[in-house]
């Protein structure tokens, strides 16, 4: 972990820096109070200084909000495309987390001292920590406020779940964890034409609900991979939860485990663009290298009979990400053959959103799962 330094108290203070996005410590920092003006520290963050609070929290909160105001104030040029607007949507948000992760707070052992401020040790024990057992929390860390918002909103989150209709359960999502909120890509797993299988594949398992929603179908011994240590310890969780454990096993993997099976369950990024933080590594799938990946390694994994399901959105080739016929050439490329394709039109609040500057794909969005055999 990196450490940040900035002066105060008439001497150069030092700490563990925090940044989801692997981002280096600022090399400029300012002591900002209650009484810091939103104009002058809108103009410090677009510099590139930060901002260290040593107010009351809730001030704390209100100057970030009256920052990200000034910055959604910019005016947004008219896209000529598709692929112009969504190339014009990532540059507004990375340029806007440059901006208000500007707004720096200090932790000691995971405890905010500030005026006002809520108990947030167990949400950032939650994104920091996966084993308890050998981490603890730095005795001083500095994180952006916005960061630390986001951990205790993950946390909320994580303690309520999310139902799941397959399951009849709750499956709980870590922070950096892809939470299954878009319910249509379960529906689709749910129910698919099954061919008993003995064992499944589940491949970047994520939360774990793919493989427990295998199980709950009647497949009796699922393998769920994942290459994030986050995924591992919450797709763990959620199983013991579930009381699956004799059912899934959760093995650390790029990709494949060793062996075959009968069925290969994938549900990739859906968008070929670069992530910008680990975080978003859920979403987007640069040069298609986990999809590209897991078509190409099916062979050698499947077994005679077996069958894989691949469960992709169509947003990319709406967006102009994907051209078209890439994917069933991509599918034909690796030496499958598509038995049938299901489809499900999305049913999440974007879709319907016409202020969404990508609403004309969004609203054209279909996913699929492709049931794909060795041809």
């Amino acid at each position: 972990m990196n450490l940040i330094n900035w002066y105060e108290q008439k001497k150069t203070q030092a700490a563990d820096w925090q940044s989801e996005a692997g981002n280096p410590p600022p090399k400029a920092v300012v002591i900002a109070d209650d009484t810091t003006k939103a104009d002058e520290a809108y103009r410090l963050a677009c510099e590139g200084t930060a901002l260290l609070y040593r107010g009351d929290f809730q001030n704390a909160k209100q100057l970030l909000q009256a920052i990200t105001r000034r910055v959604d104030r910019k005016p947004v040029k008219p896209a000529a495309t598709m692929l112009e607007a969504f190339h014009q949507h990532r540059a507004r948000q990375i340029g806007r987390a440059n901006i208000t992760n500007k707004v720096l707070i200090e932790l000691k052992y995971g405890v905010c001292d500030l005026p006002r401020a809520p108990d947030v040790k167990a949400a950032v024990q939650g994104a920091l920590i996966v084993d308890e057992k050998t981490d603890k929390l730095p005795a001083r860390l500095v994180l952006s406020l916005r960061e630390l918002l986001g951990m205790v909103g993950a946390h909320e989150w994580r303690k309520k779940g999310v139902q799941i209709h397959a399951l009849n359960a709750s499956i709980h999502a870590y922070y950096g964890v892809y939470s299954p909120v878009r319910g249509e890509y379960l529906d689709l797993i749910d129910q698919a034409p099954l061919n008993s299988p003995q064992v499944a594949w589940d491949i970047g398992t994520g939360t774990g609900v793919i493989a427990a929603i295998l199980v709950a179908r009647g497949v009796k011994q699922v393998l769920a991979t994942d290459n994030n240590p986050r995924a591992l310890a919450c797709a763990a969780e959620n199983v013991q939860r579930l009381n699956m454990q004799t059912n899934i096993q959760v093995l650390p993997a790029d990709l494949f485990p060793e062996g075959q099976a009968d069925l290969i369950v994938c549900n990739p990024p859906w968008l070929p663009a670069k992530a910008n933080a680990p975080i978003e590594h859920a979403v987007y799938d640069p040069d298609s290298r986990m999809l590209k990946g897991f078509l190409s390694g099916l062979k050698t994994h499947l077994t005679a009979d077996g069958e894989a399901w691949l469960v992709m959105s169509d947003l990319a080739e709406h967006i102009g990400l994907r051209q078209p016929e890439a994917l069933a050439a991509w599918i034909n490329e690796a030496g499958l053959q598509v038995v049938e394709k299901l489809d499900i039109a999305p049913k999440h609040a974007k879709a319907s959103d016409q202020s969404d500057p990508l609403y004309e794909a969004r609203a054209k969005e279909i996913t699929s799962l492709y049931r794909l055999k060795c041809a």
